[in-house]
């Protein structure tokens, strides 16, 4: 598959950016509720998501999507609210080693190659 832009992968895009914001939002509570077990089942989920768009649009465009999705989950729950508290919290290290994961399993996602990726040469041209 190539990387061009079109409709149907656009729109497959904005449906993994709101897929990935569930998921984010669900990794978030599921990370606060139960720390080590919970920790796991949000990035095996996170996993899931990025593997999955990688696999539907067949390049890292994908996993962008989704990426992007999963980090305004994570992003809007942890800005203070006018109050002063926040919305969820985000004390303890659980919810570091949850965005760490995260984007450590968004690149590794984004950069592998498929069982259908050619080799590149450098003799001849990669189409």
């Amino acid at each position: 598959m190539t990387g061009t832009l079109t409709p149907g992968r656009l729109a497959a895009c904005l449906g993994l950016m709101v897929v990935g914001a569930l998921t984010g939002l669900a990794g978030w509570l599921v990370v606060d509720l139960w720390f080590p077990g919970g920790l796991l089942l949000a990035l095996l989920a996170v996993f899931g998501l990025f593997l999955g768009g990688r696999i539907a649009l067949g390049t890292g465009l994908g996993v962008g999507g989704a990426a992007v999705g999963w980090f305004l989950a994570y992003v809007v729950l942890g800005i203070p609210r006018s109050e002063g508290d926040f919305l969820l919290s985000s004390s303890g290290i659980g919810m570091y080693a949850y965005l760490l994961g995260g984007t450590v399993l968004a690149v590794m996602c984004a950069t592998m190659r498929g069982p259908l990726d050619r080799p590149v040469s450098a003799a001849r041209s990669a189409k």
